[in-house]
Parts: C-alpha cells; sequence; structure tokens
C-alpha cells in the first residue's frame, strides 16, 4: 500500500482526536446507532470492540490488512484513524464524518470541548537499538549525548519531545514526539524485537476561545499545517536521518 510518506517509513497514519471536559454519552442506543451510521458509511467497519477500560468502544477494520480504519468513543475522548492512507484527502473522509457526526450523534457542544487535534504518525520498523539510532541520527552534536562518551556507554533511553506554540495566545500548538521500544533488557543480551520507532506530529487548537468554524473546518485547517510541517521539517530533518541510520546497520 504506498501512502504520501512511504519513502521515509514502514507505516503512516492520520489519527483524529477530539477532547471534551465533560463525559460523553455511552447508553447503548447512542454506542449503537453512532458505530451503525459509520459502518454504512465505511461498509468495511465491522469489527465492534469494548476495550478493558470503562465505556471504551470501538469500531474498526480488518487491522491485518495493509490499510484500515478505526474510531474510538472513550470516556471524555473521541478518536478515529486512518493507517497508510492512499492520500490525506482519503484520511480526512472519515475524520469529517465522525467531526459532523459528534454535535448530532453524541451531544457535543463547541462549550465543553477542550481541544481538537490531528496526529501525524510515522513508523519506522529496526531491529536493534532504538534509542541509539535516535541518538546518532537527532543527535550528532548535541552536548546532550555527553554521557555517551563514557566507556562502555549504551544508550537506553533518547526520546525527545519538543512542544512549541503556533499563536500569540498559545492556543494553536505543535509537538513531536519520538518513541523507541527498546528496554534495558535488550540492550543487555542483544536480544532485540522487531518494533517500530515511531515519531509523532501533533498539531492542536485548544478550545478556550471557543471559534466559531465548524469542527470539521478547524480540522481540515490542523491537517494542512501538520502536512506543512512535515514537508517543511519532519521529513528532511527528523525522519530522513533516522531511516538513513536504520538503512546503515541493514
Amino acid at each position: 500500500m504506498t501512502q504520501p510518506y512511504s519513502t521515509f517509513c514502514d507505516d503512516f497514519y492520520v489519527n483524529m482526536r477530539l477532547g471534551s471536559q465533560l463525559a460523553l454519552p455511552h447508553t447503548r442506543e447512542t454506542v449503537l446507532h453512532f458505530f451503525e451510521r459509520l459502518g454504512k458509511a465505511f461498509p468495511g467497519m465491522t469489527r465492534f470492540r469494548k476495550s478493558g477500560e470503562p465505556n471504551e468502544f470501538s469500531l474498526e477494520e480488518d487491522r491485518t490488512a495493509p490499510s484500515y480504519r478505526w474510531t474510538s468513543l472513550e470516556q471524555k475522548r473521541l478518536t478515529s484513524g486512518h493507517v497508510n492512507p492512499a492520500s490525506l484527502d482519503e484520511a480526512l473522509k472519515l475524520h469529517s464524518l465522525v467531526l459532523d457526526m459528534a454535535p448530532h450523534h453524541l451531544g457535543i457542544s463547541p462549550i465543553e470541548i477542550d481541544y481538537l487535534d490531528v496526529l501525524f504518525g510515522f513508523d519506522l520498523s529496526f531491529s536493534g537499538n532504538h534509542d541509539e539510532i535516535v541518538a546518532e541520527s537527532l543527535f550528532p552534536e548535541s552536548p546532550l549525548t555527553c554521557l555517551s562518551e563514557e566507556t562502555g556507554a549504551k544508550a537506553v533511553d533518547f526520546q525527545p519531545s519538543v512542544t512549541v506554540a503556533l499563536s500569540d495566545d498559545c492556543r494553536l500548538q505543535a509537538r513531536i514526539d519520538v518513541v523507541t521500544r527498546t528496554n534495558s533488557y535488550q540492550v543487555r543480551t542483544g536480544d532485540y524485537s522487531d518494533d517500530a520507532i515511531s515519531v509523532y506530529l501533533i498539531v492542536r487548537r485548544y478550545w478556550g476561545d471557543r471559534p466559531k468554524e465548524s469542527l470539521e473546518a478547524m480540522f481540515a485547517k490542523l491537517t494542512e499545517k501538520a502536512d506543512e510541517l512535515c514537508t517543511t521539517h519532519v521529513a528532511q530533518k527528523i525522519l530522513k536521518p533516522i531511516s538513513a541510520a536504520i538503512a546503515s546497520r541493514s
């Protein structure tokens, strides 16, 4: 399955997250009606699940497929995702429908909304020391790697997270998280799994000023901004160096 950032990563996904300050409705009728409506729009979404968390339900497509969609209704959060979409426009179809349905089917009011964000996720598979890869590719000249100069030192936790405000009122923010999945046992024994290094770009709009735009219009703007940040910064300055470091070990 080809996706927009296949040059830099193995899997790419676009998630939507709508946070509420109040508990969302979870009655039987509300939950079933909401997911039945989604199922009609996306016939492949047939797997209904109740997680171990209280009042958390999801509807998803086959997760073993190269590309799939999912939607989750949590205690105070509504989320959806599209893994390996053919394009950003394709990913927006699910998210736009979920946000369009939220006020009518779930009774979500602008008054209670805490935030709306888009997450661009990039998974880069590597069977080896993830933290070593991140340290070498993203911190080659950084004083933060000074401890690595000690004899026998091995990287066990390099997971940078950076957040910046993109507006004067700080309601629009962007964050980059780099998540590694290597543990000390693997570093000690050299027995590594095939887990992925994940890079997350999150563009979030806090709702305190109650913007007049619809949720769908606001999310489209957030997605456009995230794509711009990826093109300008993330792809070349973060994904490419990590990908190159992984390729040099294969």
